[in-house]
């Protein structure tokens, strides 16, 4: 019995080979994003704040940009998994004329909404003088920030594109390259050094957009200069026309998952501004928590991307059994990883807020925070890796259900009734809303169990 859910060593070192660059990559720009937290905050528990809120805008927009990628994506994994170059280019220049859609309107939107959009987060309890600053400083990163959105954009589409044909160490390499230029422009910008001026939240910004277009600037030289690794970018950008049945197909499969992410960012954006309700220290140790749990949560999501690549490159080559067994194994090893990484979480979660300059209250706030999500990691690996397993299979329409749908009729719902009807204490808000993903825990079994997953959508090359 246990033997559907182990590997042997081969079935694992495959996995590693897959999940490991993700994780790097994906812990060392977490890793920063934590740096850069810690330096922004201090100079000022304002200019923090004004960060974090902006940055919870921005992962919406950074979320789409995944949705908007990953429809087409599913198509991708599975060309690759057929041997169909042409069928991945074609599905690359989609992923382009999205992104121009999506970071076009980003854009338009945050211009003209982002005041609204901070103010919606300075409703709590503090004084308006605070209010006022962390606006202010809101602002100032936000309008800097949007600059960056094309180069993010570009770095999405390539890294995506490669990630599915199993080409991880590019962008794990670009990516540990732009953080680094990230970190030493913020120590740079923010305090002032070496000559550089003083320009602490918008030196964190400047930084940050800095990093964006070298790690741009090295994907796309090193992928177009080695056609023979990357065989299936020669002759990308000889047309930008793209089949109008492709078309119709990635956005028959892919808008749900546009949606989704969209919707579930927002979600969690609007989540944010439920407990923010409760107070500014509520929003600051929700900030300090966030950051932390973004680096461990590394773990799951790159297992989760790795689901998606493994079984979707199963599917377009027809092998269904196998893709099932190698799902079954895969749930299962990330389920035991994040278990192992939670235990962690606990074990440290009262010294990671002592890391930031921020007042006691503020502190015990994200150590109880952290503390309710190291509990409930195994549950959320398992979730994603669901997920992803879905999706894999083109059911989009399912995860779109399983997801956005989910947090805000379930979600939200709680967290609003909760926070604002209620006398409950933020934290036990908090663990509400988790709890309620055990019904998604249970749909999500029954799903990947039943095998509706197991398709091969993409036609004979």
């Amino acid at each position: 019995m246990m033997s559907k859910f182990i590997g042997n060593k081969s079935f694992y070192k495959m996995v590693l080979l897959i999940a490991v660059p993700i994780m790097i990559q994906n812990g060392i720009t977490n890793f920063v994003s934590l740096l850069d937290n810690i330096m922004i905050g201090q100079v000022g528990t304002e200019q923090m704040s004004g960060a974090a809120i902006v940055n919870q805008l921005i992962f919406v927009y950074n979320l789409c940009m995944f949705g908007g990628v990953s429809g087409a994506g599913i198509f991708t994994a599975q060309y690759y998994g057929q041997g169909n170059e042409e069928g991945i280019r074609q599905t690359m220049r989609f992923k382009f004329w999205m992104a121009l859609a999506v970071t076009g309107l980003t854009i338009l939107l945050l211009l003209g909404g982002g005041t609204f959009l901070i103010n919606a987060y300075l409703s709590g309890d503090g004084s308006a003088e605070d209010a006022m600053a962390t606006l202010r400083y809101g602002k100032q990163y936000l309008h800097i920030m949007l600059l960056g959105l094309p180069a993010f954009a570009v770095v999405q589409i390539y890294a995506s594109t490669l990630r599915e044909c199993g080409q991880t160490i590019l962008p794990m390499k670009s990516g540990i390259v732009a953080v680094f230029v990230n970190l030493a422009f913020n120590y740079l910008l923010i305090y002032g050094k070496m000559g550089f001026p003083r320009l602490g939240v918008r030196g964190a910004a400047i930084a940050t957009v800095l990093s964006r277009y070298v790690e741009m600037l090295i994907v796309i030289y090193f992928v177009h200069r080695d056609t023979k690794t990357y065989s299936f970018m020669e002759g990308l950008y000889h047309t930008m026309k793209l089949p109008k049945d492709l078309v119709i197909k990635i956005i028959k499969k892919g808008s749900p998952l546009l949606f989704n992410e969209t919707l579930w960012a927002a979600g969690m954006a609007m989540l944010t501004q439920c407990y923010s309700v409760r107070g500014l220290n509520v929003v600051a140790g929700l900030n300090v928590s966030n950051t932390i749990n973004n680096v461990f949560n590394i773990v799951f999501i790159a297992l989760g991307d790795s689901v998606a690549i493994i079984v979707g490159q199963l599917l377009g080559a027809g092998k269904m059994e196998e893709a099932r067994d190698t799902d079954n194994k895969m749930i299962a090893f990330s389920v035991f990883c994040c278990t192992c990484v939670a235990a962690i979480m606990l074990l440290f979660a009262p010294v990671f807020p002592r890391l930031y300059k921020i007042n006691d209250e503020a502190r015990e706030l994200a150590k109880y925070f952290i503390m309710v999500t190291a509990i409930f990691m195994p549950q959320n690996a398992f979730l994603h890796a669901a997920y992803f397993t879905l999706r894999s299979g083109g059911k989009t329409v399912i995860t779109f259900l399983f997801d956005s749908v989910f947090i805000w009729c379930v979600s939200v719902v709680i967290a609003f009734s909760l926070s604002r009807f209620t006398t409950l204490p933020v934290i036990g808000v908090y663990i509400m809303v988790q709890l309620g993903d055990l019904v998604k825990c249970v749909i999500g079994f029954l799903l990947v169990k039943k095998g509706i997953w197991l398709q091969n959508i993409v036609e004979k090359g």
